[in-house]
């Protein structure tokens, strides 16, 4: 285990930390994302400038970047800066239209972490069926200017808007027959949003392991979202997809119980209040909830606070530096109001020696470290609404047992 130095504020210094500190644990060159940038105050002032107005009419649209309706926060709300009740509060009063489909977005995302929380590892395969046989290899053809224009904005920016995470997942997946869960691994390692609950959740929808129906990427999507790009394609009079794709063979599979009901709602769900068995001495700050309105962070304000970079869970990620750099321009940042300590090695060995306060995470992988590190205070996570026992299925069906909060949208995003 070894302690880290407190990073310099500024995407610089964070791309410098990266490399001296953290470069052995990275699959490119420690750089940041070219538009987005980590810390609180990026994401009030992103949070701040959203205008719902237009959302519902604008939010797939993908060229020129300038038409695009999409709130590009979602980087934010994946760490924990932005809290989906906050930013469903954000959006109220606006056009009702607009409200209820950014709402419903929420809604889905808060959807992919009760899926995930309860099923875990589980979410690994298909939730209905699985693709078969599916092949090894990378599915995008960089021949195609549509395909390698948002490729490039992933691997340099680190976002894409959800129409273009379609089309990738789309092209892999259903028309090359490449194996789901490879792009979906690539994705999570470039995306500064990348989670195991929205993005695998994500790809099985669209590729039809986990949904009705595959979602066929095709160029009628190109040239309605991106009007004017295929002009500049090599392929513009030889388009690969310029028809509709085949549905591609799926096989059935034995569907997990987990699915219709959960036996042990209070673990997928985590405390309701805080449970506390002793005096903490540091706040531990996981990387799904690094915002300084965090509840442990929030309750123990005279508190140090500490950050581990979970060694042997990075190396084996081997994830793009650009989502090391936003972390590291947060924690930086935070740095500035509060002493923030940072370790590299194994959670449980760094924080041995504390007692600490943490906020619980509905991912399991919080699970095992906190019952290895043994926190002295857990603080509930900040729900956008409660987990329930009922089916999860679907987000129909998940949605149907659902207590939704005040003024939630009508739609059904993902159906």
């Amino acid at each position: 285990m070894a302690r880290l130095p407190t990073p310099d504020v500024g995407q610089g210094a964070a791309e410098r930390f990266v490399a001296e500190h953290l470069g052995h644990l990275v699959c490119d060159t420690p750089t940041g994302s070219v538009s987005i940038r980590g810390g609180q105050t990026a994401a009030d002032s992103a949070l701040a400038g959203f205008d719902v107005s237009g959302y519902a009419r604008s939010r797939n649209e993908v060229y020129p970047a300038d038409r695009r309706g999409a709130s590009k926060l979602s980087p934010y709300i994946r760490h924990g800066l932005l809290t989906l009740p906050d930013v469903w509060s954000h959006v109220a009063g606006g056009p009702a239209r607009d409200v209820s489909k950014f709402r419903d977005e929420l809604l889905w995302q808060e959807y992919s972490r009760h899926w995930y929380a309860r099923l875990g590892s589980r979410t690994q395969r298909g939730v209905r069926q699985e693709l078969g046989p599916a092949t090894h290899h990378n599915g995008w053809d960089s021949q195609m200017l549509c395909i390698a224009t948002v490729v490039g904005e992933l691997e340099s920016d680190g976002w894409l808007v959800n129409q273009t995470r379609m089309w990738l997942s789309s092209h892999w997946s259903v028309r090359n027959g490449s194996y789901w869960r490879d792009g979906e691994d690539y994705f999570f390692r470039q995306l500064l949003d990348g989670s195991r609950a929205a993005n695998r959740l994500g790809w099985q929808w669209t590729s039809g392991v986990g949904s009705n129906k595959p979602y066929g990427f095709s160029r009628f999507q190109v040239n309605k979202r991106a009007p004017g790009l295929c002009d500049g394609c090599p392929l513009n009079t030889n388009c690969p997809i310029e028809d509709w794709p085949d549905d591609p063979p799926h096989r059935p599979i034995d569907q997990s119980p987990l699915l219709k009901a959960d036996a042990d709602l209070p673990t997928t769900t985590g405390p309701t209040e805080v449970v506390s068995t002793g005096e903490p001495t540091h706040v531990w700050l996981t990387a799904e909830s690094l915002g300084l309105n965090d509840p442990a962070l929030d309750a123990n304000p005279d508190l140090p606070a500490v950050f581990v970079f979970d060694e042997p869970l990075l190396a084996g990620l081997d994830l793009s530096a650009k989502r090391l750099v936003f972390l590291v321009e947060t924690l930086a940042e935070l740095g500035e109001s509060r002493t923030v300590e940072l370790a590299l090695g194994v959670p449980a060995a760094a924080l041995a020696d504390y007692q600490v306060a943490v906020t619980f995470a509905p991912v399991p992988g919080f699970r095992s470290r906190a019952a290895e590190v043994r926190p002295v205070e857990v603080h509930r996570w900040p729900w956008l609404a409660e987990p329930h026992a009922k089916s999860i299925a679907s987000f129909s069906a998940w949605r149907k047992a659902l207590a939704l909060p005040e003024g939630e949208g009508l739609g059904s995003a993902h159906e």
